[in-house]
């Protein structure tokens, strides 16, 4: 349940709402706008009596918000969150861009792409420590030594780190990890996800190979019930019936999220076409659609990468793809 109020409401009435609110066992989550301030109800909202909400003399109007996912709704929270990662913002007009290895290898190649990627416009680097593969015989990554080789080139560069964590088992580990990613196949970890919801630490949050947005929006709302409400979505293409590509990329899912959630949404062009020469096309049209930022993955040396090198672009193609991000968003700015 929402409750918009009145402009500028009185501030003795504002407060004896409040209490009466919390006093029913509610969680009250407040929306400051310029216009209006918007109170989010979580909790057992039938008890309350709509009628007599609507009676008060600072309420403008109470609605029922019907989708089972409250604290991501856009209707909870109509204006966008910014997230602050250590100076590098995302959403509410920020755009982010991650970019970095798929999987950590060497010191030397963890603080060379961090370098090369920060000197062409990267906000944030990426890199997998710990990488889940469908073989058991596939490169598994460095585990906590690769999340301190991260570190290293965080201290080298001052770009803020994202890494995955597969279980909560890793938890530790990633106390110093700027953004704590979730894959895809831990979308529905929800005991993991709970814990992360603990934490007051940014979750990159990835849509799992074959889940529908409102899932997506609800293992979002896992992490958010608990408290943490720095979540980014990530579009990272889904498992269709499509071989052309490693997965099918839904832009529609763009504008479908921006309408359901204040959230912002990065798109994932790598694993989503599983190609390296799809990948500019890909973060062209993301852009163009609205994205909050891209997560990309680039090696200096591709075909030697110990993972999906294939898909991974190098530092001059990420400048070039940089350039032309930039053109885009100042291109589309006014259009939005």
């Amino acid at each position: 349940m929402i409750i918009v109020l009145k402009q500028n409401p009185n501030q003795e009435q504002y407060d004896q709402l409040q209490k009466w609110l919390k006093d029913q066992h509610l969680d009250v989550h407040v929306s400051e706008g310029k216009h209006s301030t918007i109170l989010g109800l979580v909790g057992d909202t039938s008890i309350v009596d709509i009628d007599l909400v609507s009676a008060m003399d600072i309420v403008e109007n109470v609605k029922r918000i019907q989708e089972p996912y409250k604290a991501a709704n856009r209707k909870f929270h109509p204006f966008d969150t910014e997230i602050d990662v250590n100076g590098a913002k995302i959403g509410a007009g920020n755009f982010a861009m991650i970019a970095g290895p798929c999987s950590v290898e060497t010191e030397e190649q963890i603080i060379s792409i961090a370098k090369e990627v920060k000197a062409q416009g990267a906000t944030m680097l990426r890199g997998g420590a710990f990488k889940p593969r469908t073989s058991p015989y596939a490169f598994q990554g460095l585990g906590g030594d690769g999340i301190q080789l991260l570190l290293k080139a965080k201290a080298e560069t001052g770009l803020p780190i994202v890494t995955e964590i597969m279980d909560l088992s890793q938890l530790d580990l990633f106390e110093e990890v700027d953004v704590i990613q979730v894959g895809a196949r831990n979308m529905q970890n929800f005991q993991l996800l709970k814990e992360l919801g603990k934490i007051k630490k940014p979750i990159l949050l990835k849509r799992g190979l074959s889940s529908t947005i409102q899932e997506f929006l609800m293992s979002a709302e896992y992490i958010m019930a608990g408290g943490n409400e720095d979540v980014i979505l990530c579009e990272r293409g889904i498992r269709t019936f499509e071989t052309a590509t490693r997965n099918t990329l839904d832009i529609s899912a763009i504008p479908v999220l921006k309408e359901k959630t204040h959230l912002p949404i990065v798109i994932d062009p790598s694993h989503s076409t599983g190609y390296s020469k799809y990948v500019k096309s890909m973060c062209f049209a993301s852009t163009a659609a609205g994205a909050d930022g891209l997560i990309i993955e680039v090696h200096n040396d591709p075909a030697k990468a110990w993972c999906d090198g294939q898909q991974s672009i190098t530092p001059a193609a990420f400048a070039d793809i940089n350039k032309g991000v930039q053109r885009i968003r100042e291109d589309v700015k006014d259009l939005w």
